[in-house]
């Protein structure tokens, strides 16, 4: 590897950046606390990006998109993504982390997660947009897991982000296109290596949404996460699952609203003091809530998680009003956040309804 290009990626990566973007005729740039920003070092040449790419694996010359992961000498394990870009090549790079934080230092409800983790079946769903941590939250409940319970975790994963080290659990990671083909495949596989917890990377269409909830079904802890954007995370996330259920047979409705344990959304922004805070939103699944998934009440769903009063329920805007109460964010990042503003700017007035 180029020296130079050696030096940049240490001093990111141990800088504690997330991800580091190099394509052929630009200055390399970084993700810091989650804006991208340019690094120091002169356009790269495409013969510096190509050089990756082989030890990827991949023919810079005939080569197309690619996931791959190597090992850089005081950096780590990085996942590589290649690909190409107006006929140029270039690679976004992520170090594969082995230091999982604990639920205290992401800030998430511990108490609430344990209870679900401690689960013998059923299903949680970690939901956000990209780039909000959902599989740094996964990777901090496979981690409480791997510390409290003696089990078999089976992990599919494309690609893997988290390294993790046997304690009282065995884990079996397993990436998609180096150790598996394709997730279907994969699952039916894992269902027949004795998991206890079944790590399912993402839940994206009607086939995959099945497979997890049979898994629940037959008496496996399965965790897997779902992209949904904007504030509104869990009534959207599960009317999201709920129509790619739709589509694969009758009576997912009622499977999804028996099998689901509980739902976190999340999403990052920024602190006044720097760096980055997840914003949360989550409702643990019982009583009356099973009663309006089974309904595919959405709406319903949103305003009995606005008006919950419990411990096992919070919307995005009590997490958005008490951050800003605490000068964690400012007013404009919390009200920007806020699908309606107006009921941001109600809250912090102190008007409930």
């Amino acid at each position: 590897m180029d020296p130079s290009l050696h030096e940049l990626l240490q001093v990111s990566f141990n800088g504690g950046a997330s991800d580091v973007f190099l394509l052929e005729g630009e200055c390399p740039r970084v993700r810091q606390d989650g804006e991208v920003i340019k690094a120091h070092g002169e356009p790269l040449e495409k013969e510096t990006i190509a050089a990756i790419w082989r030890e990827c694996g991949v023919d810079p010359q005939t080569g197309e998109d690619a996931d791959a992961s190597f090992v850089v000498e005081g950096v780590g394990r990085l996942r590589v993504n290649a690909y190409r870009s107006l006929g140029r090549i270039g690679v976004v790079m992520r170090p594969i982390k082995s230091q999982i934080p604990g639920f205290g230092d992401l800030g998430l409800p511990g108490y609430l997660l344990q209870q679900w983790l401690v689960r013998r079946s059923g299903l949680i769903l970690i939901c956000g947009p990209t780039g909000a941590g959902k599989s740094t939250t996964v990777a901090a409940c496979l981690e409480w897991i791997n510390q409290h319970r003696a089990c078999h975790i089976v992990t599919l994963e494309d690609p893997i982000e988290y390294l993790f080290v046997n304690q009282r659990s065995y884990f079996s990671q397993r990436e998609m296109g180096r150790d598996t083909s394709e997730f279907s495949h994969a699952l039916r596989q894992a269902l027949r290596q004795n998991p206890d917890v079944i790590f399912f990377g993402e839940i994206r269409d009607s086939e995959s949404a099945l497979a997890a909830l049979r898994a629940a079904e037959t008496g496996h802890l399965v965790i897997s996460t779902l992209h949904a954007a904007g504030v509104s995370g869990v009534p959207v996330a599960i009317e999201r699952l709920t129509r790619m259920l739709g589509s694969a047979m009758a009576g997912t409705s009622y499977l999804l609203s028996t099998q689901l344990i509980g739902v976190m959304a999340q999403q990052l922004l920024p602190r006044i003091d720097g760096g980055v805070v997840a914003m949360l939103e989550y409702f643990e699944n019982s009583g009356i809530t099973r009663k309006l998934i089974g309904d595919q009440s959405a709406s319903e769903l949103r305003d009995h998680l606005d008006r919950s009063e419990s411990d096992a329920a919070c919307p995005f805007l009590r997490y958005l009003v008490a951050a800003t109460r605490q000068n964690i964010i400012s007013v404009d990042i919390a009200r920007a956040a806020c699908d309606r503003p107006q009921d941001f700017d109600r809250a912090m007035r102190g008007i409930t309804s």
